[in-house]
């Protein structure tokens, strides 16, 4: 008898090993033919360990940890750092299928002249800043639902049998952070993503797709924070600046999509 519970209890050990690994990796994923489209907030641009050349394709990336970490039947990281809607049109569709299961896409920021912003604000006067910032608000308003939604349609029209998650764009500062930025200039740049994060999740929307706003994710975290999980200006490589690092990528991007990735999974 004195034999009977360590059996018992090596075999709970066992039952319990195996259920955590499934509960790790999913069994839909392992079907899963996942296609990340996107710009540098979806290729990982700011997190390092790159391929893809001036793609900026990052193995810290949420895409990339996700494919890493469930092990789908095919992955294909098609996004760009740089991308705009016209380019995701042109060189990155051609990766979807009516194979494709699963679509991940962050777009829109290029197109409203994120880079150019940024530059402006950093380097130029509170007006001058504000007026890009109002410049690049209008653009968001009148141009962008018009790209977003011929994009989506083709998106859909590419691959009909995949739900597709649109990733949402982040605050790039805090109330205090990066001295270089005054108030007027902070409150004018986040501004800008709350405009697009409202724009891009009612296109999301229309095209049934779901939409996953990181905001609150890393709110706290963003640029020149004590815990940053957004770059501030990177003087090595400056196309690193104002991006999400591997933190970021690690500790909101990725369970914010795989959460998402998950609903959709069990709804």
């Amino acid at each position: 008898m004195r034999y009977i519970r360590p059996v018992i209890a090596l075999a709970a050990a066992a039952f319990l090993s195996a259920v955590g690994t499934v509960a790790a990796t999913p069994a839909y994923a392992a079907a899963e033919n996942y296609v990340a489209l996107g710009d540098s907030y979806a290729s990982g641009t700011g997190a390092g360990s790159y391929s893809g050349g001036d793609c900026y394709r990052s193995a810290n990336a949420y895409a990339q940890r996700w494919a890493d970490e469930n092990a789908p039947a095919s992955f294909t990281f098609a996004a760009c750092s740089g991308a705009t809607t016209e380019d995701v049109r042109s060189s990155q569709l051609s990766a979807l299928s009516a194979d494709t299961t699963l679509v991940s896409i962050s777009i829109g920021g290029n197109d409203a002249g994120f880079a150019d912003v940024m530059i402006t604000c950093t380097t130029s006067s509170d007006s001058s800043c504000v007026s890009r910032v109002d410049e690049a608000k209008e653009f968001a308003r009148s141009e962008l639902p018009g790209r977003l939604d011929a994009l989506y349609g083709e998106i859909r029209a590419a691959a009909p049998n995949a739900r597709v998650v649109v990733m949402g764009y982040p605050r790039v500062l805090t109330s205090d952070s990066c001295w270089w930025f005054s108030s007027a200039k902070r409150e004018a740049v986040n501004s800008a993503a709350d405009e697009l994060s409202g724009i891009i999740a009612d296109r999301a929307a229309a095209a049934g797709f779901t939409y996953v706003d990181v905001r609150d994710a890393f709110a706290g975290h963003e640029a020149c924070a004590s815990d940053d999980w957004i770059n501030g200006i990177v003087w090595s490589n400056l196309v690193e600046s104002y991006h999400p690092n591997a933190a970021g990528h690690a500790n909101a991007y990725y369970p914010a999509f795989a959460s998402a990735v998950t609903q959709a999974a069990v709804a």
